[in-house]
């Protein structure tokens, strides 16, 4: 593997810490996802959180190339559903992508039940022009089913092709493992519209005690040839989260943690982990948006990628 990828951090963009918010968006700011407004201008949605620990979907309006806040909107754009729903207990949003001209934003739904083991499952959701949400339907879009029978998460779609659109997706394969951490990898469908999928055998290597708890990925097309993603991982020792590296040249795809461009820091608010990457493009640039310590209760910050 020729690419190397290196990235430059620009600091934290956006923190709840020491702000008055609204009761669903209480604390964090986590899942950090860019929808391009106008000129440099992205607003940025992203998961906040109440009380009792439930999250809703947030935004604030950013000038990407000075780094700094334009808007920070107070209200949540989308709060949890009601109990008993798939989303019970928390929206924790993907990434965007078009269908027809219409946008929509793929999640994990959060249940967690007082008795029994949390899970997740993937609803829709769609973007006005005026760039407000709605959740598309009240069932999921990807439930749980034979193929993935546990816990599903943080989907991510992109068009590859005039008639094809890939999606990866997060799978739990057991809540304890041998060394006593979830194994939830990374696994692939497909669809020729964008809206019925199947799901293939593809997914995203994994290995007990070196990366086995894998979520939302983040793809961008590099060339003709390769794919790149980034994703927070699990080494499944203890450590807490890190951003790991993939890549594709048409053979599956392969690990290449080490080569992911972007650590901790030494000390601050990204010091402990990083993690939620969010990969995106922008004036011959590339960015990426990512969460901090306490899973993004210090907030997200920006990171360009250098390029020789």
């Amino acid at each position: 593997m020729t690419f190397q990828p290196e990235w430059q951090k620009l600091g934290l963009l956006y923190s709840p810490q020491g702000k008055t918010r609204h009761a669903k968006l209480a604390t964090h700011a986590a899942n950090p996802l860019a929808l391009h407004m106008a000129d440099d201008v992205f607003r940025v949605y992203y998961s906040g959180r109440d009380e009792q620990n439930r999250s809703s979907v947030g935004a604030v309006d950013i000038d990407i190339v000075r780094g700094e806040v334009v808007k920070d909107h107070f209200e949540p754009f989308l709060i949890h559903g009601a109990a008993g729903s798939f989303f019970a207990d928390g929206i924790s949003i993907g990434n965007h992508y078009q269908v027809n001209g219409s946008t929509f934003i793929l999640f994990m739904g959060w249940q967690t039940p007082s008795e029994g083991h949390w899970r997740g499952d993937i609803g829709r959701i769609t973007v006005a022009e005026d760039l407000t949400l709605q959740v598309t339907d009240r069932q999921p879009y990807l439930a749980l089913d034979t193929d993935d029978p546990i816990s599903l998460s943080y989907p991510w779609v992109m068009q590859t092709a005039p008639e094809r659109y890939d999606m990866w997706y997060g799978s739990t394969l057991t809540w304890e493992a041998e060394n006593g951490e979830m194994v939830h990898i990374i696994k692939h469908a497909q669809s020729a519209d964008g809206v019925s999928w199947h799901k293939t055998d593809s997914a995203v290597p994994y290995q007990l005690n070196y990366a086995q708890v894998f979520s939302r990925p983040s793809v961008i097309k590099s060339s003709e040839h390769r794919l790149d993603m980034w994703f927070s991982y699990r080494c499944g020792t203890g450590q807490k989260y890190r951003i790991g590296y993939a890549y594709n040249t048409g053979e599956g795809w392969q690990l290449a943690l080490n080569n992911s461009g972007i650590d901790v820091s030494e000390s601050g608010w990204d010091s402990e982990m990083i993690e939620y990457p969010f990969v995106f493009q922008h004036k011959n640039k590339t960015y990426m948006l990512y969460s901090g310590n306490g899973y993004g209760r210090t907030g997200f910050g920006l990171a360009v990628l250098n390029t020789p």
